[in-house]
């Protein structure tokens, strides 16, 4: 038997979710039968699947121990860089700059050494961060980049911040601006983009129309042209939505690819200016745009945020690309 006091970091979530968490030995179909039979509690009654946990609560768990993992007496986090580069950071969340090169998750190819992996050695070395006294939460990522590109990442420090920036995100209330380098010269120097999106998961591409398809996702991308420069374009673009490759795939297919884009360029367009072997995107600002309540980050309401050096744009604007 094991009791978890339920902490602010746990409240708000359903119990099986913290159960899976809190208790990651023991398999769902156990876990829905132990909460039938009573053997699982929550405040010494039985818990519904759907019940929501509270600040204060207690869960009471009558199964074997052979479920509870012991304590890790390593993480492996801290076998990551302590590089980490930060713009803005409160009580609550941090805003990274992602470099290129620089997974967000682990995948296949790289465990350790991650963003996310960064920003735990670095809250776990400050003390803010102690995995001991965690039931179920872990600081994580709200928004991810793709590895080949940089930008600000936003990481939550606690559950509660992690909920509302989730949210906010899914309801479009942060804003996003890219710098991108593209091929050409654009007819119209501002402009909106519009079309429809389909990705092929297995060749991880996607497809841009022009007319809706079945299946496809409509994409909007707004666009302004910063400078010219040799038969290229300095761009900033804000994504009215957010697909996947949406800004690379968007602008290949009206015949403007992104500079060292290999995927949706060509190698002999990026030949001719270098042959740079990776694309010129990076995401550079970012605006907290609220139009509901935001709770604990409603001081975070219209503040906006900016990467200072971005690898291309000084560069460019100097005549160097």
């Amino acid at each position: 038997m094991k009791s978890f006091s339920i902490s602010k970091n746990d409240s708000g979530q359903r119990l099986d979710k913290f159960i899976s968490k809190a208790v990651p030995n023991l398999p769902q179909s156990l876990m829905y039968k132990y909460i039938r039979m009573k053997r699982i509690k929550v405040n010494g009654k039985r818990g519904e699947i759907s019940l929501r946990l509270k600040e204060g609560d207690t869960v009471d768990m009558y199964i074997n121990d052979e479920f509870f993992a012991p304590a890790e007496e390593h993480y492996d986090f801290l076998s990551a860089s302590k590089k980490i580069d930060i713009v803005y950071e409160d009580d609550n969340i941090l805003l990274l700059d992602k470099k290129v090169g620089l997974l967000s998750h682990p995948d296949e190819t790289e465990y350790n050494d991650t963003l996310i992996t960064r920003v735990k050695r670095y809250l776990y070395e400050k003390g803010e961060y102690d995995p001991k006294a965690e039931n179920s939460f872990v600081p994580s990522l709200v928004n991810r980049i793709d590895r080949n590109t940089g930008g600000i990442v936003i990481a939550a420090k606690n559950a509660e911040s992690l909920r509302i920036l989730n949210q906010k995100l899914k309801d479009r209330e942060l804003e996003k601006y890219y710098l991108c380098v593209i091929h050409g010269k654009l007819a119209k120097k501002k402009g909106l983009l519009e079309g429809w999106l389909i990705k092929d998961e297995k060749k991880n591409k996607v497809t841009v129309f022009t007319q809706p398809k079945n299946g496809a996702k409509e994409i909007r991308t707004k666009y302004s042209v910063i400078a010219e420069n040799k038969n290229l374009s300095l761009v900033e673009v804000e994504l009215l939505t957010g697909r996947t490759h949406q800004i690379r795939a968007h602008f290949a297919s009206i015949g403007h690819p992104l500079l060292g884009d290999g995927k949706y360029g060509t190698n002999e367009l990026n030949k001719a200016h270098g042959g740079y072997k990776k694309q010129f995107l990076y995401s550079y600002r970012l605006k907290f745009a609220f139009t509901t309540d935001a709770g604990m980050l409603n001081y975070l309401n219209g503040k906006s945020f900016e990467v200072a050096d971005i690898w291309f744009r000084t560069e460019f604007l100097n005549g160097n690309l």
